[in-house]
């Protein structure tokens, strides 16, 4: 039978969408992230560090995690996992969480989902409501997104470089009396910075001190979204806490977001988990089984076995950071050598997670006027591929970038960086 051809396309084809998704933006940095792949595979020589990812060649996952896995799917482990997650991997977490971050919570209060994103966004749908506000920090990973999917009235809170675009508890006060949801990220993506304790700790005052003064007036509580998921990745004197542990009056109200991805390099994998109050996993753990949102069974029962293995954690740990400090400080101490040559470039000292700020100010030059102009610049003229910091909420011709080092290796970033000092020489022309 002849096959008859079918148009797919009548009219407007974005006319049947719903409003969200007509006006939902994809990712901008996978768009970037898809730019440099063709001209890579163009035979373009490009030092990629845009996506927060890590290259299995430079960073594969620990060999416990690769052999638990496959112990596990040999032993059946391959049918529908419980909709909270397997068990034994719920009870690991809150274990970790006694021994490492000294915060005693129930299993119940800990769900298991696909990776740590599906834990956010569980957690916007279980707490807002069409019209709530949402007040997040700028730059900050995907909660302007977020924001849109749940149909919420965002406050993007601008941060200084002079603050290492973290946000401090006297920026935020301002809006939280609006407020249904805080949303922070330390160590901070995309900056690569990390919460001070005495912040911290004054951010938790300072949601204990608007819930008390809600609950006699019988409004909603003001949550706090924590997003630790780089919280095992810090530099030097940076010290990851947590305001449950400086104030544990604020434990009612806040929302852990933690997971795999990012402390055992193993983005692929999926395993992330959320840790709150038992209402509000009850709920995201609903939501995410509707939606399908597990995380696979052999793969929990593997991190289940790798997070009770101190042993392995301690050895995999050091390397990952040893790996990834180097590649910073390389990065760091290049475009540190490029300003002290008069080059309008500075750089903010890595404290943790996986990436670098970096400030270009080439705007005015060779005819660029906005940070993209100078993204491409960057890419055409040195094959050194990065992302502004629009891509993360902050508005305006900044020249900020993040430079993300988990997927190149210590002799792609040495050869780069002497083409992006040529590069600026010649713009400066």
């Amino acid at each position: 039978m002849d096959k008859l051809p079918v148009d797919l396309e009548s009219g407007d084809p974005r006319r049947g969408l719903a409003s969200m998704a007509r006006g939902l933006v994809g990712s901008e940095i996978l768009k970037i992230a898809a730019e440099i792949r063709a001209k890579q595979a163009a035979g373009a020589t490009i030092c990629n560090l845009t996506v927060g990812d890590f290259s299995s060649k430079e960073f594969p996952i620990p060999k416990a995690l690769l052999d638990g896995t496959v112990r596990a799917l040999q032993a059946g482990e391959t049918n529908y996992p419980p909709s909270d997650g397997v068990l034994k991997l719920r009870e690991a977490v809150r274990d970790d969480f006694r021994t490492r971050l000294h915060i005693d919570v129930p299993v119940e209060s800990v769900v298991i989902a696909g990776g740590s994103r599906p834990i956010i966004y569980a957690a916007y749908t279980a707490l807002i409501e069409p019209g709530d506000v949402v007040v997040y920090p700028v730059p900050s990973w995907n909660n302007n997104h977020y924001v849109h999917l749940s149909g919420a009235r965002g406050i993007a809170v601008p941060c200084s470089a002079e603050d290492g675009f973290l946000p401090t508890a006297r920026l935020l006060e301002p809006h939280i009396k609006e407020a249904r949801l805080l949303a922070l990220c330390t160590p901070l993506n995309p900056a690569g910075t990390v919460l001070a304790p005495e912040e911290v700790k004054r951010i938790g005052e300072m949601l204990v001190a608007e819930n008390k003064r809600r609950e006699p007036l019988g409004q909603k509580p003001l949550y706090l979204l924590y997003d630790q998921v780089y919280w095992q990745i810090t530099f030097g004197n940076a010290q990851h806490t947590t305001p449950v542990a400086l104030v544990p009056e604020c434990a009612p109200y806040v929302i852990f977001v933690d997971g795999i991805s990012k402390a055992f390099a193993s983005t692929g994998v999926r395993v992330g988990w959320g840790v709150g109050p038992r209402a509000v996993i009850g709920a995201m753990r609903d939501i995410l089984g509707h939606v399908g949102a597990w995380a696979p069974r052999a793969e929990q029962v593997a991190t289940a076995e790798l997070l009770r293995d101190s042993g392995e954690r301690q050895r995999y740990s050091a390397w990952l950071l040893d790996g990834l400090q180097a590649r910073l400080n390389k990065l760091y101490n290049g475009f540190t050598a490029m300003a002290a040559a008069g080059l309008p470039v500075r750089a903010i000292a890595p404290q943790g997670a996986i990436y670098l700020s970096v400030q270009v100010s080439l705007i005015g030059k060779k005819g660029m006027l906005t940070n993209d102009a100078i993204r491409r610049y960057l890419l055409d003229e040195a094959g050194f591929g990065v992302v502004p910091f629009q891509a993360f909420g902050l508005q305006g011709e900044t020249g900020w970038f993040r430079l993300s080092v988990g997927a190149v290796s210590e002799k792609e970033i040495e050869q780069a960086l002497p083409r992006v000092e040529a590069a600026l020489r010649r713009a400066l022309e």
